[in-house]
């Protein structure tokens, strides 16, 4: 057990410490879902899934709360997987290292998993206690959350029995949340035929980092740089002058998360290495001018690489820059309803190039299914003008706000006893399960809370101690004033 397993509630960070130690980035869940389901038999509790390998567990009311409304504790049990350059670690293999640092805990080079790991534990130490007052109680483990919402989108009718759901996916105490982002995955395709590489060029490799990333939905409005977008930006600028051609591109890991890194192999005639890298260290200065109040460790760089077999004919090579240069990227509209939050967004994920092809994965949310149509519309135009194929696949609904939402006042109430004011009620920009939900269980009444967590997705991905306690006392609380079943 790590130094973590001794903060306060120690039943949560208990639970979160061993979630740290079992391997669980999306796609590879099976291993901590196997721990789970082998702790709640240890606790002689109702353990069952379904089809696609959500987990379910059900603990008895607590004698005397039978006739409490059922109550839906909800978690994800994958992670994102990120870490620094420099950092070796296999997710699918290796535990995360946590760590106190001051008053956070942050992992060593990686993503921490707080997200939604933190809101896990909390919902195992409830299923672990015996002290705890509460009604009907299920949990609800989701799978694959991060890399597509496979469990949600595989929950069937008929599999919960609860009348609320509290989902633990939020990242920001003294919030809490009653609705969500709806997104899109949009990839574009350009089709590239290959060159040999014209005499007398040299193979350079170009390297931009150090950039922070994070979230692609909470942090899409912190101004942080997008690696694939910035080196974009200096190919489209620079390629026809300094004679380059490109033999790959390729940026970022996850659709969701900020791309932190980008490089490009390119070939160019040996008697202009010398200027490509004189304009590339004066960009370096003009990002840091431009994003260095944000971005402060922003580094760019280039060194020697091995000679391509060949690269991107010429005409292919500049309608792959036109398009990631013109496609849009970050905040696209700010909500007229909802002060502060963001409507509708864009995010140049992932750049990947293969022999034959280089597609661009982008993940659109907005607040309203007409924003999102709407950049899906710049996404086409984009590819069509460019001669490219654009496919938009993994829809998921937003999550509408329900102004008469009997556990929000519940929530809000509670949390007025405990702590003498009102939390702030917000509308999330990023995907939380709830949308998908409300499809199989359209009356459910659904909020969600968390501790604050601070860059997830992001291998600076913190989350703060003294509200982890905050978050547990009011799910307790919470769990202990359940109204009465009609």
């Amino acid at each position: 057990m790590s130094e973590i397993s001794q903060l306060s509630p120690q039943p949560v960070w208990q639970f979160f410490d061993q979630i740290c130690s079992i391997p669980h980035p999306s796609k590879y869940e099976e291993q901590l879902a196997q721990h789970i389901i082998q702790f709640a038999q240890g606790e002689g509790l109702e353990v069952r899934r379904d089809d696609v390998g959500n987990v379910f567990i059900k603990k008895p009311a607590t004698p005397g709360m039978e006739d409490r409304k059922g109550v839906v504790l909800q978690a994800h049990i994958d992670m994102v997987p990120q870490k620094n350059e420099d950092t070796v670690h296999d997710f699918t293999q290796d535990p995360i290292q946590p760590f106190i640092d001051g008053e956070w805990v942050t992992a060593k080079g990686t993503t921490l998993g707080a997200d939604n790991g933190m809101g896990m534990a909390a919902c195992l130490a409830v299923l672990a206690a015996k002290d705890i007052e509460h009604g009907p109680l299920e949990v609800l483990l989701t799978i694959d959350e991060e890399a597509g919402m496979t469990g949600a989108f595989g929950l069937k009718e008929g599999w919960l029995e609860g009348d609320i759901l509290l989902n633990t996916d939020s990242e920001q105490e003294g919030e809490v949340y009653m609705g969500c982002a709806g997104g899109v995955d949009g990839a574009i395709t350009l089709d590239v035929a290959r060159d040999g590489v014209p005499a007398e060029h040299q193979a350079i490799k170009m390297i931009l980092k150090g950039l922070k990333g994070g979230h692609s939905g909470c942090d899409i409005h912190t101004g942080r740089g997008n690696a694939n977008k910035l080196l974009g930006r200096f190919l489209f600028a620079h390629a026809e002058e300094l004679g380059l051609r490109l033999a790959s591109l390729t940026g970022g890991s996850l659709r969701n998360a900020i791309p932190r890194e980008a490089n490009a192999v390119v070939t160019l005639p040996a008697a202009n290495v010398d200027k490509l890298n004189s304009l590339f260290t004066h960009y370096q200065a003009v990002l840091s001018a431009e994003l260095g109040r944000v971005e402060t460790d922003i580094t760019l760089f280039t060194e020697q690489a091995e000679l391509p077999i060949n690269v991107f004919a010429a005409v292919d090579q500049t309608r792959l820059l036109a398009v990631l240069n013109a496609c849009p990227n970050g905040v696209i509209r700010m909500s007229d309803d909802i002060a502060g939050v963001v409507e509708t967004s864009l995010n140049v994920g992932v750049i990947t190039t293969e022999e034959d092809k280089v597609t661009i994965l982008c993940l659109i949310r907005s607040l309203i299914d007409s924003g999102r149509s709407s950049v899906e519309g710049m996404l086409k135009a984009i590819a069509d003008l460019a001669g490219a194929q654009c496919e938009f696949s993994g829809t998921y609904p937003g999550w509408k706000p329900d102004a008469d939402s009997e556990v929000m006042k519940l929530f809000r109430e509670t949390y007025n006893d405990i702590y003498g004011r009102t939390p702030n009620i917000m509308v999330i920009h990023a995907g939380l399960e709830c949308g998908l939900f409300k499809e199989p269980y359209p009356n459910m009444d659904m909020i969600s809370f968390g501790p604050t967590i601070k860059f997830p997705h992001s291998p600076d991905e913190k989350v703060q101690i003294e509200t982890v306690a905050l978050f547990w006392e009011q799910m307790v609380a919470i769990l202990k004033n359940i109204p009465v079943k009609a």
